[in-house]
């Protein structure tokens, strides 16, 4: 039986299925961290160098794992910390449980040492959020808060003061109407498949249509096989949103890869040129690359009623499981026979991927960054995961990198946050030991977080780390060239060794720069028997285009270089030789 508040709240952690908290003692969690040190059998506490690493290796656990991410954090400071983290969680919709300290509950809001009201703080990011009221509340409190994430695939916070954390329970006195242990433990998948009536209506449509796209996303990750299947039955094209990009294996015929900025020419053409589309569990917020509202129909499948419609407007919304809704769908669907679309996409799609490994092939010192990317996916085993931070390291992997035979992929999709990509590779070491992990990250956003390097040697994690080093915040540059015509400002960094960085935090330290060594170098990266990491040395100048022409960014693109862009000449011609060998007209 728990003998004080904070042996109470692990307790409660571990019956609700928590076995790892990613988090950094301070005074304000004395109490929790005194009930975790000696629970070390049932649950495990990863020290990390930074709370926005907790959160963010808490989303990233949620992600890969689907289970319940936790993070921990003291009062005041180390509670705010956690928030960039936690707004990643809320919004690509993984569910975690963020607990942080208080002051003595008797001194809160009265200017005490790290007094930060922090239930009130979190009053945005959080569906489920309370202030300890005395041991006898935390039971319930800490119930609550982890059904709400689990059910509502969202983030819950529970803030203690720290008294109550050491009070003994004996010595605490609950209501009158609080029932000892009334709350219960037992949680249940909720499998939603739409009615009958809403099935045949879908059906109707998707039978009508000639051409017909799917968009999947991240809510389709577990129903690839149905997918496959449903692909088949109506001949349609399969296009991915970034967070999607692990719902189906890039190299089956049906797949065009990404959409958007992000992604590829044959995706973007079959979103243009489609007279259906059914939307697979995604909430891909760039309206601007689906069809043109009333060129297409669209069917929308998820699991969240509120979300149908939200980028597109639809003629049926299906809520339900991906999975269990495709299945129900497919007995109702013609089989097609006329390949006439998928087969024009098709050979769009072989003649991109030709372009794509001509890009990746260029013999260059330094090398380019797609030439790092390639390297990496041709050699990682066929069940990695892997993670990128946010920015062009971003770019390139969603182009380069494949998705084959059980590879995962994670990234934060809606936040677009940089610095996620070494804490997203801790957590999916701890959740799957022995697996092979990779983390394809930028200059920029590993040096946000870099003490979490040592957090790999720490705890000897088997992480391998790409650094693409281009000395400059590169998506921050070409979004100031392309989308608004501003010459580049602000965006070069001091360079970093960060070989030498890793080296100093226990990592082994490699580096590479010259496209000729690029296989050897990735190799020697990945056959390390512990965490490594590869510096890649790559060329800030390598621009990366949209998967089709926009007459708008072009026009911002050659102003900006008019108005003082550095290196102004090698830019223009390195554009020139990637902008020219489109495979369709350009838009605009």
């Amino acid at each position: 039986m728990a003998k004080t508040g904070g042996d109470l709240l692990v307790e409660t952690l571990i019956r609700w299925g928590v076995d790892v908290v990613f988090g950094l003692p301070g005074d304000g969690i004395n109490g929790i961290m005194e009930a975790l040190r000696t629970r070390q059998d049932q649950i495990r506490f990863i020290q990390v160098r930074h709370e926005e690493a907790a959160a963010f290796a808490a989303c990233g656990y949620a992600k890969m794992t689907g289970r319940l991410g936790c993070c921990l954090a003291t009062s005041g400071p180390g509670g705010l910390h956690l928030l960039t983290g936690l707004y990643d969680a809320k919004m690509d919709r993984a569910p975690v449980l963020a607990i942080t300290g208080m002051p003595y509950h008797d001194l809160i809001d009265t200017e005490t040492q790290q007094d930060v009201a922090l239930d009130r703080v979190f009053a945005d990011v959080a569906a489920f959020n309370t202030r300890v009221m005395g041991p006898t509340h935390i039971e319930n409190a800490i119930t609550q808060a982890c059904r709400t994430a689990l059910a509502d695939r969202a983030v819950a916070h529970v803030a203690v003061p720290v008294n109550f954390q050491s009070q003994e329970m004996e010595k605490a006195h609950a209501s009158k109407r609080n029932v000892a242990h009334h709350v219960s433990f037992a949680s249940g998948r909720n499998v939603v498949v739409p009615c009958a009536a809403e099935l045949d209506r879908a059906a109707e449509w998707l039978n009508r249509g000639n051409r017909i796209a799917i968009l999947a996303g991240q809510g389709a990750l577990g129903a690839r096989a149905e997918l496959m299947a449903l692909s088949e039955r109506l001949q349609a094209p399969i296009a991915k949103a970034l967070l999607g990009k692990a719902a189906f294996p890039d190299d089956h015929p049906n797949c065009t890869g990404g959409v958007g900025h992000l992604g590829t020419e044959p995706s973007q053409r079959a979103l243009e040129q489609c007279d259906t589309l059914l939307i697979v569990g995604s909430g891909f917020p760039y309206i601007e690359y689906y069809p043109k509202p009333g060129q297409a129909r669209a069917i929308q499948v998820d699991i969240d009623a509120a979300r149908i419609g939200l980028r597109y407007p639809v003629e049926v919304g299906l809520v339900g499981d991906a999975a269990a809704t495709i299945e129900a769908l497919l007995p109702r669907l013609d089989e097609r026979r006329d390949r006439a679309f998928l087969t024009h996409i098709q050979s769009l799609k072989r003649a991109w991927n030709e372009q794509q490994d001509k890009l990746a092939n260029i013999q260059a010192k330094p090398l380019k960054p797609q030439t790092v990317a390639r390297a990496l996916s041709d050699r990682m085993a066929d069940d990695a995961i892997v993670v990128t931070d946010s920015g062009t390291n971003t770019m390139f992997a969603a182009r380069f990198i494949e998705m084959r035979g059980e590879r995962r992929f994670a990234v934060s999709g809606t936040l677009a946050s940089m610095g996620c990509g070494i804490p997203y590779a801790v957590a999916a070491a701890i959740a799957n030991p022995g697996r092979q992990v990779v983390a394809f990250v930028g200059d920029g956003g590993l040096s946000m977080l870099m003490g979490d390097l040592a957090t790999c040697a720490k705890y000897r994690l088997l992480v391998k780390i790409v650094v693409v080093k281009n000395n400059s915040l590169g998506q921050i540059k070409w979004e100031q060239l392309f989308f608004v015509g501003n010459p580049e400002f602000g965006c070069e960094l001091q360079p970093i060794d960060f070989a030498k960085v890793a080296e100093a935090c226990g990592l082994k330290g490699l580096s590479v720069e010259d496209s000729g060594d690029c296989g050897r170098a990735v190799d020697a990266l990945l056959r390390h028997d512990g965490p490594a990491l590869l510096e890649a040395t790559v060329d800030p100048d390598e621009p990366f285009l949209s998967p089709v022409p926009i007459k708008e960014e072009v026009e911002n693109f050659e102003k900006a270089l008019k108005r003082g862009t550095p290196h102004a000449e090698r830019i223009r011609q390195l554009y020139n030789e990637r902008a020219s060998p489109k495979i369709a007209e350009p838009v605009g």
